[in-house]
């Protein structure tokens, strides 16, 4: 028989506040075409982006992230010392050690709190909940900061006429505690890492050191035909599955927060899952670009902060990146 104790945890666990940081500047598809041979139309009939923000040097990854984590607790009324872990989903921190999140921990004022990063693209945030989730119900912590932060204008190859339009750069964050109802679903989630060459960075790190100095410096690159097959026709599944795990259908959902990949994507899942018009649909994507990470909580900061969403509203979000890796859950909002 086993001597170790029961877990003190919660029996289960909810998001208590969410926060966002955009940077200052405004970066329009006229930018943009100054490198490509494209044009505004194009750009917004292809992924109904017609701005994004990109970051100052100022606004590292952990500066953004410090800022959308001071408003995540004044949200969740929960103060920093009460913080017991700390996730920082993001792929585009460049140091390989440190862990970002040890530095955001500490400048946030957390106290020696577990802190750590996970690489997992667009589908970075929906990992890092159902983590959060995990340490909550199993006692490991009362309450834990999850962060989705990237600055993708580093790795944006301006003269890619595929993807020099997508990607922004922005953080989002959510605190989650204890709850004593269900408010964080199941998680589905996977990878397909068959299909792992079809969003990749351009060059490895290893490689770009080894070779002169006329090399590009790395990017994202990504085949799109095949990448809006598998978002549109794959992830409307999951996102079905993620459904009937919490044990409601279409008609219970009040909020569907898709990753901010593309508009198309987007309108097409929402067709095939057959969503009522009484849902709403986040479409930050239209003035923030693709933020990977950090598309979910910025759309989720974005709906309850215009009242497009409320408190305690039932929303599906679901996450789908490089990998190609994908997480699917239906929670409750703050």
């Amino acid at each position: 028989m086993s001597k170790i104790k029961p877990a003190k945890g919660s029996p289960y666990a909810r998001i208590l506040g969410v926060g966002g940081y955009r940077p200052i500047r405004v970066v329009s598809n006229e930018v943009i075409l100054e490198t490509i041979d494209s044009s505004d139309e194009w750009i917004r009939s292809r992924s109904g982006i017609a701005t994004r923000h990109w970051a100052s040097p100022q606004e590292t990854v952990a500066a953004m992230s410090v800022e959308a984590s001071g408003k995540a607790l004044a949200d969740a009324g929960i103060s920093p010392e009460q913080i017991g872990a700390v996730i920082v989903s993001t792929v585009s921190h460049f140091k390989q050690t440190p862990a970002v999140a040890t530095e955001i921990a500490h400048r946030i004022g957390a106290v020696k709190p577990a802190a750590f990063d996970i690489s997992a693209g667009c589908a970075g945030f929906g990992y890092g909940l159902t983590l959060a989730k995990g340490l909550v119900v199993e006692g490991s912590a009362q309450y834990v900061l999850v962060i989705g932060v990237e600055r993708l204008s580093d790795l944006t190859d301006l003269e890619d006429r595929a993807t020099a339009f997508l990607f922004g750069d922005g953080a989002g964050a959510v605190v989650v505690g204890p709850s004593d109802e269900p408010a964080i679903g199941p998680t589905v989630w996977g990878s397909e890492g068959d299909k792992s060459e079809t969003i990749k960075q351009t060059v490895p790190w290893d490689e770009y050191r080894s070779t002169d100095s006329d090399q590009k410096f790395p990017a994202i690159t990504q085949e799109g035909q095949a990448v809006f097959r598998w978002a549109v026709f794959e992830m409307a599944k999951v996102a079905q599955q993620a459904l009937d795990a919490a044990g409601i259908t279409a008609e219970d959902l009040d909020v569907f927060i898709p990753h901010q990949a593309n508009m198309r994507i987007i309108d097409s899942m929402v067709k095939t899952l057959k969503l009522p018009e009484h849902v709403t649909v986040a479409r930050d994507v239209e003035t923030t670009g693709n933020t990977s990470a950090a598309s979910i909580p910025l759309a989720m900061e974005r709906l309850l902060a215009t009242g497009a969403a409320k408190s305690g509203d039932t929303a599906l979000v679901i996450g789908f990146g490089a990998g190609l890796v994908y997480a699917a859950t239906v929670v409750t909002l703050p």
